[in-house]
């Protein structure tokens, strides 16, 4: 908190609460609804994965922006199944698209997501 940040001074329980005007605000406005919230934490829950992490790292300096799975399996060094369940997980929670293209689906990270979880914790 910066020093010159305004604090309350008194619980809402105190009697001169009600001329506070700091006091008796609402906790409301910006914040997010209940709904938001767990869609939000949704998105959180999929990115709390050190190899899902890996992956949107991995897709966002990618040429292009997007790669498929095979590119994935080798420079993680994990299965293609493994790898798959982690891509599904995080398309489901909205932080990736997906485009089959033939045979191979291509995946980019959801720009608009991402920057959602950045304003939350900007």
């Amino acid at each position: 908190m910066s020093a010159s940040a305004v604090r309350r001074s008194k619980a809402p329980t105190e009697a001169d609460c009600v001329i506070d005007p700091l006091c008796c605000a609402p906790l409301s406005g910006a914040a997010l609804d209940r709904a938001d919230a767990g869609r939000l934490a949704q998105v959180l829950k999929a990115l709390a994965d050190p190899a899902r992490l890996q992956i949107i790292s991995l897709i966002r300096v990618a040429p292009g922006g997007e790669v498929c799975v095979a590119d994935l399996v080798r420079e993680l060094g994990l299965s293609q199944p493994t790898v798959s369940h982690h891509l599904r997980v995080l398309f489901d929670a909205g932080v990736l698209h997906r485009e089959r293209r033939g045979s191979w689906v291509w995946y980019a990270v959801a720009s608009d997501r991402i920057d959602e979880i950045r304003t939350l914790l900007g």
